[in-house]
Order: C-alpha cells, then structure tokens, then sequence
C-alpha cells in the first residue's frame, strides 16, 4: 500500500511540474462563473465541488445545451477520463478510467461497474446512456468506489444525472436545431404552479432525428440513423416547508435503422489461406462495394433495427426531520429491446438473422438519512433491488455458413446444405436481487482535518435459465448428444450447440473506503483515499462451452466477483481570487478476478465464455484547469494520463493473428486436434498487455470569448467558442492484436452566435470541424477468416440551433 501511494505523491509531483497539461474538473464551455460556487450531490448533501474529497466532474446545463452534448457518447469529449462504446445499445459499455465493464461483451449475467443514476434512481440497463438528455439540469461524473454513498454498488465510478425540478413560477424553455445529415433536434419544457407554493408541475419532451451516415447499397437506404423521442412529467408536492414529494413518470423510445459495423481491412489468421477472407470472398465472387471505410458504403443483407424503449415512474420524498434530512427513493423501471443485426458484417447470406429481443423490469427502493453537524456529518442508507428480465434470441445461419464457418478439413465444408436453414432458438430468464446497508461518517478532528470513514454491506442473487433449441434447414431437431455419429450432425452442433441450463449465484461481501482530507490553505484542500470494493459476481448467460460429450460445463456458469483495491490522492485548488480552480488526481486500481472473456483448450468446442482473469492493474494522473479572467472570457482544458495492464490473464482470447488454427506461440496452448468446427484459437496468456478501449493519453479543452453587442433592438452579447479533444491510440480487442488498435484522434468543434442572457440564444456549430476520420471501435468476424470491420465516427456536421427561454 505504502509503494503505490508513494508512485502517486511522485506522479502528481510530476504533474504540477511546469511542462505538465492542466485541465479542469468543472466544463466551462458555456462561460459559467467559475466565482460561483458549483454545488454538487456527491456525498448525498449540497457542497461546493472544491471542498469535496472526491475526483468529479460537472457538466452543467448551459455547457451540455451549447456543446451539443446531448447524451453520454457526446460527453465523453469533454470528459477523457469517461469512455463510451457501442455497436447497439444493448452491446454498450461506460467506463471510467478504463473499468466498468468487459470490452466487446454482452451478457446479461453481470452487471456495470459505472452506475448511472437518473434522479437518484439506478438504471440497471447501460442502454439507458445511449437516450438523449432530457431536461437535464447537470451531470456530475464521479470517479472510483462509490459504494458507501450510493444505493447500487459501482467500483468504477458513477454517472449522476439531475434534471430540473418543477416551479412555483412560470417558467418555459423551448430550442430547436437543424444541420446537415437531415439534423433535426427540438426540445421544450415548461413549468409552473398548480396550487401556489404547494403543488408544481413540469413537463418536457424532445426529438432528435438524422439521416444515416453509412450508405447501404443493398437496401438503398442510409442506417445509422438517429430517430429518438423522450417524454417526462414532474409533479413536486410541498405539503409543509419541511417535505417535498416528487413524482416523476419518463418514456423514451429509439427506432432507428442501425447498427452497421463495414469493412475495415483483412489480416491474416492461423486458419488455411483457402479459408480467410480474401479466397473465401473470392468462391462466392463477392467484394466488399469499397474497401476504403470511409466511402461509408455497405452491402448488409439482412435488415438492420435497434429499436427499444426505456422508462419509468419514482416517487421521491424528502423530510426535513430532527438534525438531518431522511430520503426515500421508490421506483420501477421497464427496458423494452427489438433489434435486427447483420453479424456476419458482409452481403453474403452467412447468418441471416441475429437478434435477441429483451425485455425488462426493475424494482428499486432507497432510504437515506443524512446529517450535517459541527463535528460529524454521516449517511446511512438502505437499498433494495430486484430486476426480471427475459431475452427471445435467435440466430440462423444462410447458404455460404458452411464454406465460411465449418473446419477447413471436414468433409462438409463445401456443402452449403449442411449449414443453410440451420437455426437456434434461445429462451433466456434472469432474476436478481441485491439488499444492501451502507454509511459514511465525516469526524471534522479540527477545523482542517476531516477523517472519512464509509463501510457497506452488501447481498446478491442471481438465478437464471438458458435453452438453446436448434432446428436444421428442414426443421428437424438437432440432437448432440450422445455424441453424433453423422458428420453433418457434428458439424451443426460445432456451429449452433443446443444446450440447457439453470446457473445460479448468490454472495455476500463487505466493502468500505477511508479518506483523509486537509484543508492546507482556504482555497486548497488535500486527500487521500484507500478504498477496498467488490463487483457482484455473475452468471453465464450467453451459452456455455461444452465438453467431449457434447454436454455443457456447469463449473463455468457462474463468475465470481471482482475485488478491487484503489488507493488515491488528490489536490483541490482555488486560485487568483476565484477566477481559476486547478484539480488533481493519482490513482491506482487492481481489481482481482477481473471479469472478462476467457477461452479454454481442454474442451471439445472452444468457446469464449464469462469467467475470471487473475488480475489487472490501471494507474494514473488527471489534472484539471478552469480560468475565467473576466465576464468576457472563460477557458478549461483536462487531461488524463491512464498505464494499464493485464497484470496476469492466462486463458485468454487469442487476437486474430493467433487464431483459427493449431500453431503454437509463445504463451499459448494449442487447441485439442481435431476440434469440431476448427474456429477457435488455442487460448493466450496475454499478461503484461494493454486493457482494451483505454487510451494512454486523453485530453479535452475549451474556450469562449464574448463582446456586448445590440441586436434588433436587443442587448445582449456576440460570442465565439471553441471545444476540442484528443484520444491516443487504444486496443479494440480483449487480447490486443495488430490488426484491431485503433489510432489516436483529435476532434474540434465551432460555434459562434448572439444571447440575450435568461431570453434568447442563436448561434451556428460546425462538429468534427476538420473531418477527422476515426473510428469508435473496431470488431472481427467471428470464423477467424481476418475480417475486420469498424464502427465509424461522425463526419464532419454543421447546423443552427435557436433557444428561448421565459
């Protein structure tokens, strides 16, 4: 413990050197005072962002609105220690420092490590990131543990969202914008009193639509395209000056024609040449339509959807009783999931349908009791869950599966029958429940030293229930075991193995957390912070690995909690008299059985599974700056330095190079000979490598300068601002591969118009100013054939938005 607090002290030390990069926890955009207190929730009470012992940062409604950053992809550019990434909306994954989640995974066995909290409420479904902010008031970005203060465990971090609440005054917002690409967004809200100073209503809406920006010349229809609609209604009852009880209800549907991943470039694997990409494109005499990705063309044969929606009803009561406040949070929510995916990711008829139609429903009640006192300020809280979900997948291989899919020495790999028509019908209920108790004490030892101590208690169950039922082309039941005698039969169950299954998980642990803060000077305050976590342990809900007998491994249904350790320091300033807060922060986190995908060699169809990686380490600086010289001119910039590393993962995933094939490398073990299917590598030991999806450097910077002018008549004031971030290169693959790093990019974005403060504001953007051509992700073909394709970023975009407000 003491070494890695002492490369923290030094790293930071580094950091204040005068070559360092300074940014700013507090996005300053749009030009808010940085002299004004920015007032936080992190702790569970209001406070002033510099005088809490936590990494955070805050984004507040006039910097979203002028940024664009209408949702948590888009704020991740003012963000860099937030990533965000996601082929569909259920494939999604927001992680903080780099953990969170399993890059590229989708099970719905475990859980996120980065909570997102709407109103207080947990949302359990990372889907409900990928919706438009609606209404939003700001949103704070906490980084590391927060078990102790927040109802749902998150050992990475939290997404906290507030929206406004309803007024006893009239009051209405309304803004509407229009681009390129078809861009058409509108937002309003209005609020007011229904019975004065006792009952106040809110009601706000939003639409977001855009063409796609990947044209599909098979269909003849642009896809990845925006097509959002939110709807939210706030009642405030405020029955004495002692209680408020708020009663939200929100809806929120997308149903857009998305999402397409396209051709990146070929690489070449372990698997026979006459078997990768390039001679099994040219059996079928197919090419890609461009294999430039940035033609942004396509020719996926199978429909695309990602339709879903998401929403819900809480009721929140606050009381004012004796020394503190108690608070109660009661809410139910729904996610409702229609997709329709191309996964083969070409035009020929490989897999024809894949598609796992979800719905869910979450219960959640909170208490909470705070207290703020002259010497002790503490929390304690209770918190209950329970989530139902049920997923209706199916999957159905097309008439080029056999060619493209089978083991390159089976007799059936020309015979497309064998494979055409073959079809998996997938039958998925989960059930969890999580109880938990939690706490905080802040003991103000002097009017400088304040010793945190927090501890939670917490309890998980989950059950489930996993039925594979495969039909072949003529819809006959195929059966696996006993063991086929048919080499057609073996083939179906390597490619699409009924199986059968009921995991089940259940645990109890103990976490807590241990800040000692000090007020050095008024305006500077010094942390550190030992932090001991968990993540609930899963299950396997996405099949198993079978073994000789066709039969699946039980031992490997459930996945066992992540164990976190996180140790950081931190340095809060506030300089030249208000007009400038500088912030920073060194952590370092070593989660053991980290969940990830893993691969076995001792079974007969080598299957990625959930299961757990021995250990991973992620360390770091980020530093932060905010300067407001005058009313006329606002800056910030932040930056985050992140070392990452497999401490140990033997049994991984190989990348793509390594795989399809039975060569043997250094740190591999060679699949069994002879394996049904032939399509999974001999699993790696990739200990010593990158983390997937973390950039080693990450910046992000802004500016505004603005002038008083008159316009028609109107006082108000001309502005000019500027937003830009940077990302170095990251791995897009579980185990990092030549093939799949994606490059670093920088992104700028203008924008400049005329205010009229409180009334009217009219002004143009242009985004990508520079048309930088990036990718979010990259992603491989399953089949080892060296496919690689990729998930496109936005080109360049420019529009005009016009707001009113009264």
């Amino acid at each position: 413990m003491i070494r890695r607090f002492l490369w923290l002290a030094t790293a930071s030390a580094a950091a204040l050197s005068p070559h360092a990069f300074a940014a700013d926890d507090v996005a300053a955009a749009d030009g808010a005072s940085q002299s004004d207190s920015i007032i936080v929730m992190a702790r569970r009470r209001a406070e002033d962002i510099q005088d809490v012992p936590v990494a955070i940062s805050v984004v507040d409604s006039k910097t979203l609105e002028s940024t664009g950053s209408f949702n948590v992809a888009r704020l991740t550019q003012l963000q860099p220690s937030l990533q965000f990434y996601s082929t569909n909306p259920r494939n999604s994954a927001a992680n903080i420092r780099g953990l969170g989640a399993p890059f590229g995974l989708t099970n719905d066995g475990i859980e996120q490590g980065v909570g997102v909290y709407i109103d207080q409420v947990y949302n359990s479904r990372i889907a409900a990131a990928t919706f438009d902010f609606l209404d939003v008031e700001q949103v704070e970005v906490l980084r590391g543990p927060q078990g102790t203060l927040y109802g749902k465990n998150t050992t990475a971090g939290a997404i906290n969202i507030t929206t406004r609440k309803p007024s006893f005054e009239f009051e209405g917002r309304a803004e509407v914008s229009v681009g390129n690409l078809g861009y058409v967004q509108a937002k309003a809200s209005i609020s007011g009193p229904l019975i004065e100073d006792k009952l106040a209503i809110r009601l706000a809406a939003s639409s977001t639509d855009r063409r796609g920006t990947i044209y599909n010349v098979t269909t003849q229809n642009r896809v990845n395209e925006q097509d959002n609609l939110g709807l939210r209604g706030v009642l405030l009852w405020r029955p004495t000056e002692a209680l408020d009880v708020t009663l939200s209800a929100d809806y929120n549907r997308q149903d857009p024609e998305c999402c397409a991943q396209i051709f990146v470039r070929t690489g070449s694997t372990q698997r026979p040449l006459n078997r990768q990409f390039a001679a099994l494109a040219a059996a079928f005499n197919y090419a890609p339509p461009s294999t430039n990705a940035f033609d942004r063309v396509t020719d996926l044969d199978t429909s695309l959807d990602a339709f879903q929606e998401i929403g819900g009803v809480s009721l929140r009561a606050e009381w004012q009783l004796g020394p503190g406040t108690l608070t109660s949070v009661s809410a139910w929510r729904f996610w409702n999931w229609g997709p329709s995916n191309d996964r083969d990711f070409t035009g020929l008829p490989i897999t024809t349908v894949s598609a796992n139609p979800s719905k869910q429903n979450q219960y959640s009640q909170e208490f909470r009791y705070a207290v703020e006192g002259n010497r002790f300020d503490y929390v304690l809280g209770l918190f209950a869950y329970h989530q139902k979900q049920h997923t209706t997948g199916a999957q159905e291989q097309g008439a080029a599966a056999s060619r493209w899919l089978l083991n390159p020495t089976s007799a059936n790999a020309s015979n497309p029958a064998v494979l055409d028509g073959l079809r998996s019908e997938n039958d998925i209920h989960l059930k969890t429940t999580s109880i938990a108790a939690f706490g905080q004490l802040s003991w103000k030892v002097t009017d400088r030293l304040t010793l945190q101590p927090g501890l939670r208690v917490n309890y998980d169950k989950k059950s489930g229930r996993y039925v594979a039922t495969v039909t072949d082309g003529a819809g006959n039941l195929v059966i696996c075991n006993p063991t086929p005698t048919s080499s057609v039969v073996r083939d179906q169950c390597a490619t699409l193995p009924p199986q059968s299954y009921d995991p089940k998980f259940s645990d109890w642990n103990v976490s807590g957390d241990f800040t000692i803060s000090y007020q050095v000077t008024d305006d500077i305050l010094a942390y550190a912070t030992y932090a001991k976590s968990f993540k609930s342990g899963g299950i396997n809900l996405s099949g198993l690995p079978l073994d000789s007998s066709n039969n699946p491994i039980l031992s490997v249904t459930t996945v066992k909690p992540e164990d976190v350790n996180h140790y950081e320091v931190g340095l809060k300033t506030t300089l030249l008299d208000r007009r400038a807060t500088f912030n920073l922060a060194g952590f370092w986190t070593e989660i053991s059985d980290y969940q990830a995908l893993v691969n076995s060699g001792a079974i007969s169809t080598v299957r990625g599974y959930l299961a757990n990686a021995d250990k991973v380490r992620v360390r770091g600086i980020e530093a932060d700056l905010a300067f407001r010289p005058s009313d006329r001119f606002n800056a910030y910039a932040s930056g985050t330095f992140t070392d990452h590393e497999y401490v140990k993962f033997t049994g991984a995933p190989c990348p793509p190079e390594l795989s399809g094939g039975t060569t043997v490398a250094a740190g591999q073990t060679p699949s069994p000979a002879g394996t049904p299917g032939g399509l999974s590598p001999a699993s790696c030991d990739i200990s010593g490598q990158w983390l997937p999806g973390i950039s080693k450097w990450a910046f992000s910077y802004g500016a505004e300068y603005n002038i008083p002018a008159k316009l028609l008549g109107l006082d108000g004031e001309v502005y000019a601002g500027v937003e830009g971030s940077y990302r170095s290169k990251f791995s897009s693959n579980p185990s990092r591969s030549a093939y799949m790093d994606v490059k670093g990019y920088a992104l700028t974005n203008f924008r400049a118009g005329f205010r009229v403060e409180g009334k009217w504001d009219i002004y143009g953007w242009v985004k990508n100013a520079f048309a930088e051509k990036y990718y979010e992700l990259l992603a491989q073909q399953s089949g080892s054939t060296g496919l690689i394709v990729g998930q496109l970023g936005d080109p360049r975009t420019y529009g005009l938005t016009v707001k009113a407000q009264f």
